[in-house]
């Protein structure tokens, strides 16, 4: 399969992102599907970064994490982050694996990301299902 996907990576809790980093590559790796990765601030920014280069790609992969505070700001950046993607994937009808995780709290966010180090399951993981689901979109005929 000669596609090539983008991976678009938050770092705002850098920690999280690169656990999620490091499982969508391995499942792109072993599907041998070439990839380029953008870092960008926030999830907030994720949904334009894809549109800046949604003709330069065959599928997308957004990672990140958001995590509850205080204030509204979490149901805010969610929302309108997760409709932007889904917007971007219809209208140009090309996949987009959602891989943000939206946390209560800190604990949760490492138990989703892989953080913790510890894999019950080593083909689960919030970065390698967001993989899959690009992976199988692509292979659709």
């Amino acid at each position: 399969m000669k596609k090539k996907v983008l991976i678009v990576s938050a770092n705002y809790y850098l920690v999280h992102s690169s656990f999620l980093e490091a499982d969508a590559e391995m499942l792109l790796n072993e599907a041998k599907i070439k990839f380029n990765k953008i870092h960008v601030p926030g999830a907030f920014e994720i949904p334009v970064t894809i549109a800046k280069n949604i003709k330069k790609y065959d599928g997308f992969i957004a990672l990140g994490c958001i995590i509850k505070g205080e204030t509204p700001h979490f149901d805010f950046i969610s929302k309108t982050t997760f409709d932007g993607l889904m917007n971007l994937s219809i209208e140009n009808k090309k996949p987009i694996g959602n891989g943000i995780i939206t946390a209560l709290n800190s604990n949760q966010a490492t138990l989703r990301s892989g953080s913790d180090k510890i894999r019950i399951n080593k083909n689960k993981g919030k970065g390698k299902e967001a993989a899959k689901a690009v992976i199988s979109i692509l292979s659709q005929k």
